[in-house]
């Protein structure tokens, strides 16, 4: 079972990897987009991780709700009300629980995917991050090894594709031959999720 301190760590190893992987971000990003994507996620996440130091929630839910409201009260652009989103949507899907399963998980993410498909109106094949979080929640049941793999997958299989949402779209064709960055960095949270399920020997 998953308590809420499993859940901070999640966030705090996922603001510790946009650390890392920030200037990236940034670079897939200026071919694109704005040149600011891993730079807003590091100002969002670093917030996060300030936020849980100070107020310490109590349950799963709690701790990905109050990550998600930090995300869209410091992350400019579309970044953060999406991600912001997400997280807090799963979080409310959790409920008051103070413990939760990999199944209740896997739920409760897929309710806060759906949520972001419905504010970004994107789908599976857009060239954005629910490229890289649909086939990771899918792959849930199947273990967080296997969300990991299939989040990264995804994230590559963006490559190829022509972006049809959000600000690479107005590029057309010339979207075509690179990486989505929502679709990486969403990679990196599913990654830093898996990692720290392997730490605790989930």
């Amino acid at each position: 079972m998953l308590d809420a301190d499993f859940f901070r760590r999640w966030m705090t190893t996922a603001a510790a990897s946009v650390d890392r992987e920030a200037e990236r971000l940034t670079a897939l990003d200026s071919a694109i987009g704005d040149a600011d994507h891993g730079s807003n996620l590091q100002r969002g996440f670093r917030a996060v991780t300030a936020a849980l130091e100070k107020e310490a929630p109590d349950t799963p839910g709690a701790v990905l709700t109050l990550a998600g409201r930090q995300l869209i009260s410091t992350v400019g652009g579309a970044s953060g009300p999406l991600y912001g989103t997400l997280l807090r949507r799963t979080g409310k899907a959790l409920g008051d629980a103070p413990e939760v399963g990999g199944e209740q998980l896997a739920e409760a993410l897929r309710a806060g995917v759906d949520a972001v498909m419905k504010l970004g109106g994107a789908a599976p094949g857009d060239k954005t991050m629910i490229d890289a979080l649909v086939p990771a929640v899918d792959a849930l049941g199947n273990g967080f090894g296997a969300a990991r793999a299939a989040a990264e997958e995804g994230a590559v299989a963006t490559t190829p594709l022509q972006a049809r949402k959000g600000r690479a779209s107005y590029l057309g064709e010339r979207s075509i031959g690179h990486q989505d960055p929502g679709a990486t960095s969403s990679a990196l949270l599913i990654a830093a999720l898996a990692d720290t399920a392997e730490a605790d020997g989930e």
